[in-house]
């Protein structure tokens, strides 16, 4: 029985010390992996390079390629510009709207380029939908009511358009799109913030909004507004 366990415990020794030596053997080979992973060849963005002879590590697109997701072939939808107005990347050719809707005609010729009428169809829902991003996004400039007196302009800055006035009023929806796509005056771009359906969401929602103040009186800045921002001529539309 003693003869049996010696045997035993010798054969588990040595397994036990085989498995120790293989581990061994292989550890520098497992930092070997990891070293090659850390340091692979790789081009850092807007790092230079001697490799190619531009100097410059980043590729330039091959001609007539456009970046997925950028193709741009209805002009009016993603631009609210007429078609041959604007170049917008990938733009080739423009798609006829979907749904035509007239608006009431600029009487001055302010916004020649800007399409007068939406490209997508109009529904409550999509006037809902414009309706809050336009509290997340517009509100705090131009006010709920869009008299150009949110709440920041009552703190101080400087004091939004009404798109209740008649220039605005009778400004074209391709306009409002192009604003809050490219920015006006001292209004940033939102085009990162909000996608090109949203947008139209939003100029739907202003238009409702306009309607719903056309008969009404528009008010007067509150204190606070008049005393601590001056309205310029313009705003941000």
């Amino acid at each position: 029985m003693m003869l049996k366990f010696s045997k035993t415990f010798k054969s588990s020794h040595r397994l036990h010390g085989f498995n120790l030596w293989m581990a061994l053997l292989l550890l520098p080979l497992l930092s070997g992996c990891r070293h090659d992973m850390q340091n692979q060849p790789k081009m850092k963005p807007y790092r230079g390079t001697t490799f190619f002879a531009d100097g410059l590590s980043a590729r330039q697109p091959i001609q007539g390629t456009v970046a997925r997701g950028f193709l741009r072939t209805d002009t009016e939808f993603f631009t609210g510009k007429k078609s041959g107005t604007t170049a917008s990347p990938g733009a080739q050719t423009a798609q006829a709207p979907t749904q035509q809707q007239p608006q009431t005609p600029a009487q001055d010729n302010s916004f020649p380029d800007d399409i007068d009428y939406f490209p997508i169809p109009i529904t409550e829902e999509v006037v809902e939908r414009g309706r809050k991003r336009y509290d997340i996004f517009c509100s705090a400039c131009h006010g709920l009511t869009g008299n150009g007196d949110g709440m920041i302009v009552r703190r101080g800055f400087r004091r939004a358009a009404s798109f209740n006035d008649d220039r605005l009023r009778q400004a074209p929806v391709g306009h409002f799109f192009d604003a809050i796509t490219n920015g006006w005056g001292a209004m940033p771009s939102y085009a990162s913030q909000v996608a090109v359906q949203d947008r139209w969401a939003i100029v739907a929602y202003i238009r409702a909004l306009q309607e719903s103040q056309r008969n009404m009186t528009t008010p007067a800045a509150s204190p606070a507004a008049t005393a601590s921002a001056t309205p310029r001529a313009g705003g941000e539309q």
